[in-house]
């Protein structure tokens, strides 16, 4: 991956996978209902994030509208294979002890993760 976006790249990425394209007010205004946030910031971080290449910006009306040039799931990937090196010590099992241990886990998740792991087996078994 081209980018490691910074924590702050990643709550305006976060905001602009979820509505696909918006302007830099409707990033403001939704990190806002969880933190204090200034709009000038929110702005100049979506400008450098341009600068950078990690967002396109059309500029053809009044106001810009900015969409992800980096995917989420390249980003979680990147993210998390780094994580997995770095601080699991290449032990995947050990982040997910982890992350099932200490965080709660709805009934629906805990059958997805199951599914997942017998699809996981199964594909194992054919190769």
């Amino acid at each position: 991956m081209k980018f490691k976006p910074t924590e702050s790249e990643l709550e305006i990425l976060q905001v602009i996978w979820e509505k696909d394209h918006c302007t830099v007010r409707e990033v403001h205004e939704e990190l806002a209902k969880t933190k204090d946030s200034v709009y000038t910031t929110t702005l100049k971080q979506m400008q450098v994030m341009f600068d950078k290449g990690m967002v396109e910006r059309d500029a053809s009306s009044k106001t810009h509208i900015y969409k992800a040039l980096i995917s989420r799931d390249e980003t979680q990937k990147t993210f998390l294979d780094k994580l997995i090196s770095t601080v699991f010590t290449g032990s995947a099992s050990d982040l997910v002890i982890q992350a099932l241990g200490r965080h709660k886990t709805s009934k629906d998740e805990i059958e997805t993760i199951k599914k997942y792991l017998e699809q996981f087996d199964q594909n194992n078994k054919n190769t």
